[in-house]
């Protein structure tokens, strides 16, 4: 069957259109689970987080997200973070804290992502001036989540999503889980990528406003 040159180049578009529309899936999804820089935090509660000075209670384990205000890739962290809490049913103290950096007016970490993660039940939220906190933790990525059990060990240290933005089941959550209903349940350190944006980068893709 003879082929038209206008039907053949209608396809040659399309296929071309295909592949483009491939490629751009491709680097989307490379992207996506492109992990951000893991935390370095030390094995024990940090005795110089302001923190542990304010309600800090001694016997309870303590869960601490490290976030960007500005990062559109948290806001899948901070929704695994409410499904967290409602699993473990506030058996854990836990804080998102939202860095604001140096010679930034005050308010300016105060995004919806703030605000999604003080409705959370059992969340309490800090704003982290220049960071200071986010130090302490070694945290680098924003998403980073480090969990202390009762004693003040760290027990897990990295991300609470599958990829940038992804809601859904994912390990950390699953980890976190476990080692709230048994505190051995993971013999060493637990650890996964954290995905996110860089804690400090001056203005992170996309917005949260």
């Amino acid at each position: 069957m003879m082929v038209s040159r206008r039907t053949l180049g209608t396809w040659l578009v399309g296929l071309a259109w295909l592949g483009v529309v491939g490629v751009g899936m491709n680097l989307l999804w490379g992207y996506a689970k492109k992990p951000g820089k893991a935390a370095s935090a030390d094995g024990t509660w940090p005795a110089s987080t302001r923190i542990t000075r304010i309600t800090r209670i001694p016997g309870r384990p303590t869960l601490v997200m490290l976030a960007h205000p500005h990062c559109p890739c948290t806001r899948a962290s901070v929704a695994e973070l409410a499904r967290l809490m409602a699993r473990v049913e506030r058996r854990v103290d836990a804080y998102v804290l939202f860095l604001r950096p140096a010679g930034i007016e005050e308010g300016w970490e105060q995004t919806d992502l703030w605000r999604s993660a003080a409705a959370i039940p059992g969340v309490r939220v800090v704003a982290d001036p220049d960071g200071e906190e986010a130090a302490r933790f070694g945290a680098a990525t924003s998403g980073q989540t480090v969990f202390y059990d009762a004693s003040g060990r760290l027990r897990f240290a990295g991300g609470i999503t599958a990829a940038r933005g992804h809601q859904g089941d994912n390990l950390g959550e699953a980890v976190i889980a476990a080692l709230v209903k048994d505190a051995h349940a993971a013999a060493a350190l637990a650890t996964t990528p954290v995905y996110g944006c860089g804690l400090h980068d001056p203005e992170p893709r996309g917005g949260t406003r």
